[in-house]
């Protein structure tokens, strides 16, 4: 009887540690957004339009965007060599690069990158970066910047 106690006891907490994951978010659903958004991306296109909705052309960049399980994220694009005196808070000479950690708001469609270091150093670092984010129906990502005076958005495709 006392190893019967055990077992259940032993069943009983692990079913409470598991609720308790599940509902502290540190376990992501199957079909979350935050589960979908788990992986290795490859840039398929940025679009930058101005403030009038044309967009504007520039040279395209190749890149790669990761999230990790544990809440890491890493994003890195190299812009063609034409670009090399493309500089702004997010690229310095035709180079962007950030890493950090991220929390997902699945009510709002929101990813947040908490950005820990930058190719732009302290333009971005110890910044929060909160990104827009949808799922196409082909399964491509595309996320844009939550702030009314960013209108590029960048559209991802799973390696």
């Amino acid at each position: 009887m006392n190893g019967a106690r055990r077992i259940v006891c032993g069943i009983s907490l692990f079913v409470a540690m598991t609720v308790s994951l599940a509902a502290s978010g540190q376990i992501a659903k199957k079909d979350s957004a935050r589960e979908k958004l788990i992986g290795a991306w490859h840039l398929v296109h940025i679009d930058s339009p101005g403030p009038d909705g044309k967009s504007a052309s520039g040279p395209q960049p190749e890149g790669m965007l990761i999230y990790t399980q544990d809440g890491h994220m890493s994003v890195q694009l190299m812009y063609p060599g034409s670009a090399d005196a493309l500089s702004n808070e997010y690229v310095l000479k035709g180079y962007e690069a950030s890493f950090g950690s991220f929390d997902v708001d699945e009510a709002t469609h929101t990813v947040t990158h908490h950005v820990r270091g930058s190719i732009t150093r302290d333009l971005l670092v110890g910044k929060d970066l909160p990104r827009k984010f949808e799922f196409t129906p082909d399964g491509r990502l595309i996320i844009r910047s939550a702030r009314p005076d960013e209108h590029w958005f960048v559209t991802w495709a799973h390696y």
